[in-house]
């Protein structure tokens, strides 16, 4: 028999009550965002930002360099840096759609709990990937189910909102997956020094990349900083340029109308058909038959919801 007044009950009418159709929303509580999906889904690729990704119904799956990372109502998925992957649906149905939450992590606010909470150094410990799945608690729900709830007091978000928001990372840190956190927010650690070069990346993307240069910056040999990066995140530094430079071309394409040379320039490809095989080889299908289909997707979004 279902417990309606469990945490996980509570999340369940929360999320459902306030996202009637399949999207991503972004909530007025900063970091927060609702999911719904209907149907289950093949991969699709994504940037997922340091942050929680709960399903309070339903199944889901990150997919990070070959590996799969599923995930659902006792288990949810923590990425510790920007990492590059495939998401997709396993369980959801009109009747019984997948929802769930994001909540982007403040790296501040974990290194200052922490601090607080005299950790011992991590340089002594083995670098983790920048991904994985830990054990869901009724804390960490009821935490969850309380700050959405909150979206019913506007006026009270400002001044409740953080508090819940540093119970969430106190309640992390308490999890299986402290020490994926912890290694990103030590500052003498290489997974700090690795987030510090993806920081680079993202801003400078469209530049020529030297690998030592960048190893240089965040006090690193070439060959550790090579190991590491591949390490934390499945994907060497050019591999991640590469995958930054085809996703910000495939925006202009599809938000700004560039056509696939504008495009390949814009994002620092000096050959367009080069920007054509690499482009077919991460989406499947060459950029104008791509953008015509996601276009096509969006017009029968529009005219499914206006009907």
């Amino acid at each position: 028999m279902t417990d309606n007044h469990s945490p996980l009950a509570m999340l369940v009418q929360a999320i459902g009550s306030r996202i009637s159709t399949p999207g991503d929303f972004a909530m007025p509580i900063p970091g927060l965002g609702l999911y719904r999906r209907e149907h289950p889904s093949t991969p699709v690729v994504c940037m997922v930002e340091p942050c929680i990704v709960l399903v309070a119904q339903g199944e889901k799956q990150l997919w990070v360099g070959g590996e799969g990372y599923p995930y659902d109502t006792s288990r949810f998925l923590l990425t510790s840096l920007d990492i590059p992957a495939n998401s997709e649906v396993r369980v959801a149905s009109p009747a019984h759609p997948c929802l769930g939450l994001t909540f982007k992590l403040d790296l501040r606010i974990l290194a200052e709990l922490i601090a607080q909470r005299e950790l011992p150094p991590m340089r002594e410990r083995p670098v983790m990937k920048g991904v994985g799945i830990g054990a869901v608690t009724d804390g960490m729900l009821a935490a969850f189910a309380r700050l959405v709830a909150l979206l019913d007091e506007p006026e009270a978000i400002p001044v409740i909102a953080p508090l819940i928001s540093r119970e969430i990372h106190y309640r992390l840190l308490k999890s299986d997956q402290a020490g994926r956190l912890s290694q990103i927010c030590s500052v003498d650690g290489q997974g700090y020094r690795i987030a510090k070069a993806i920081d680079w990346l993202k801003l400078n993307y469209d530049a020529a990349l030297r690998v030592d240069e960048l190893a240089a910056r965040v006090q690193m040999s070439a060959a550790t900083f090579h190991h590491h990066f591949r390490q934390l995140t499945a994907m060497s530094p050019l591999q991640y340029q590469k995958w930054l430079r085809l996703n910000e071309a495939r925006r202009l394409m599809l938000n700004e109308h560039q056509d696939v040379s504008s495009a390949a320039f814009k994002v620092g490809y000096e050959s367009p058909s080069q920007f054509s095989r690499e482009y077919s080889r991460l989406f499947g299908v060459p950029p104008k038959r791509d953008i015509a289909a996601l276009r096509g997707k969006a017009a029968s979004a529009a005219q499914a919801s206006s009907s």
